[in-house]
């Protein structure tokens, strides 16, 4: 499902364009309301659409693009006046953080309507004497209509039988990207068609919107607010996932990326990579005394929230066995608060689900904003900030190699696999991982079940971790090359003991 993540695609550089022109709006607009609405015409500014077949619903889908990238909900399409593209523009305007939930939002003008899942014969077909499409069908559904298979779809039960068995390859699969992303089904349909989320079962991992082809998912982001911030003389901190090695460009090494974000206006850059070390130890040590003792069958990861709420919603007797340690980010919020009880924290990261994580009730005076790596270079963008000319002027040296290795699947079990084994020698670890929701839900099953009984699991929502996040710029391989870099040359592989 991934084929297209980290290509260049018109749907990223569309996204990337809004980005940088809402920052644009909240650096430099006098008039906000008017540039606002002149935006579409601005990035669709003559008679022909390069996107989409129309340029009038090439601004529609923009207008609605600009509003949830504004932290707005989409405009109601169900009346015959769905307001202004402005209305709301007030409560948006604002210098903390803010949005409308939900946080993932289908444009339904955007939207294709694409087929849920569908079996159907291709004009490859040769028909062949043998037929084994037709032989193969446990339900008649095949039949040779002017020297070709047809498919009767009232009769089909999409088994893909006939697919596999074809010579010529000549029976295609069609399915919905965003639905065969989800790995929790919460993607539904309208009665025209089109996909819309269902936000109960949603757990805001993202890989809807980057797996639709026609980018009709968005998710609402907070660099507007964030800028307002900047913009009212408030002291603002960034701390940064690990896995922003590699994500602005190959040449910015981790001192010229920190220097940049003290340029763009920062007072000062911490590793996330230091949260994860605290709870790397931590993690250790209830394994050691509760799982490896059989007190407790398993134990599960807590870092990604996108794991964490399915596990919750779907298998609700894990809620024990979820980790109760602070997430790295929400632990490194709480060092930065200690040392600096005036800031405000801007986590940057990969991940769309970490919005979500910020807005509960419980952490929402820790993490001041979320912003996405994608954002970012919106903000970087808008500001002229040339990452690549970058003097450094700084030092990255805050966390050891087992909490930068947290923004690779495998890399928490890994950390804490390697803290049991240095502080604790004699105590046998298991380890399990899955990654994408899929997995991850067949993972849990299991552990219900039984199976996994005295092992320590990871989750992961993104299939590849967080380097494969809904908000991340490059490739996942290289991102994982890039992390794995920054991990070696961390000064110690592993904490100290508290």
């Amino acid at each position: 499902m991934s084929s297209m993540r980290g290509i260049d695609t018109p749907v990223r550089q569309r996204r990337r364009r809004v980005f940088k022109e809402v920052a644009n709006l909240a650096y430099n607009s006098t008039n906000l309301k008017d540039d606002m609405e002149a935006l579409p015409y601005q990035i669709v500014d003559y008679e022909e659409s390069m996107y989409r077949e129309s340029v009038y619903r090439d601004r529609a889908i923009l207008r609605e693009r600009i509003r949830l990238a504004m932290g707005m909900s989409l405009r109601p399409e169900n009346r015959e006046r769905p307001g202004h593209l402005t209305q709301g523009l007030e409560e948006s305007n604002i210098n903390e953080k803010y949005y409308e939930p939900p946080l993932m939002q289908v444009i339904p003008s955007a939207c294709n309507a694409c087929p849920e899942d569908h079996y159907e014969v291709t004009n490859s077909c040769m028909g062949c004497v043998a037929h084994p499409c037709q032989s193969v069908c446990p339900r008649g559904a095949i039949s040779m209509v002017n020297g070709k298979s047809v498919i009767d779809q009232e009769k089909c039960i999409k088994c893909g039988k006939c697919k596999d068995v074809c010579p010529y390859d000549a029976i295609c699969h069609k399915e919905r990207p965003c639905k065969a992303a989800c790995g929790v089904n919460a993607i539904k349909s309208d009665r025209y068609g089109r996909a819309y989320i269902d936000n109960d079962m949603c757990v805001s991992c993202g890989m809807c919107m980057v797996s639709c082809p026609f980018g009709a998912i968005a998710d609402k982001s907070q660099i507007f607010q964030l800028i307002r911030a900047m913009q009212s003389g408030k002291t603002i901190i960034a701390q940064v996932a690990p896995a922003f090695a590699g994500q602005f460009g190959p040449k910015v090494t981790p001192e010229m990326f920190k220097t940049a974000l003290k340029e763009l206006g920062f007072a000062d850059v911490y590793e996330t990579a230091i949260g994860a070390d605290l709870g790397c130890m931590a993690e250790a040590e209830h394994y050691v005394k509760e799982v490896a003792t059989g007190k407790q069958a398993f134990a599960l990861t807590s870092c990604c929230p996108s794991w964490s709420v399915m596990a919750k919603h779907l298998f609700p007797e894990t809620i024990d066995k979820i980790s109760n340690e602070l997430t790295p980010m929400v632990a490194t919020a709480r060092i930065i608060k200690q040392e600096h009880p005036e800031a405000s924290v801007v986590f940057i990261g990969p991940c769309a689900s970490k919005k979500l994580e910020a807005s509960r009730r419980t952490i929402r005076s820790d993490v001041d904003f979320v912003i996405t790596f994608e954002e970012l270079t919106g903000m970087f963008e808008a500001k002229g900030i040339l990452l690549e000319e970058i003097k450094a002027m700084d030092e990255m040296q805050d966390a050891t190699g087992a909490g930068r290795g947290y923004g690779v699947a495998g890399g928490v079990a890994g950390a804490i696999e390697e803290c049991i084994k240095t502080y604790y020698p004699e105590t046998e670890v298991k380890i399990e991982h899955a990654e994408g929701l899929t997995e991850c839900k067949k993972m849990l099953l299991l552990a219900k079940a039984g199976k996994k009984n005295g092992c320590l699991i990871e989750g992961m929502a993104c299939p590849g971790g967080c380097v494969a996040g809904a908000g991340t710029n490059i490739t996942i391989a290289q991102a994982a090359k890039e992390v794995a870099k920054f991990k070696a040359r961390a000064k110690e592989t592993v904490p100290k003991e508290i």
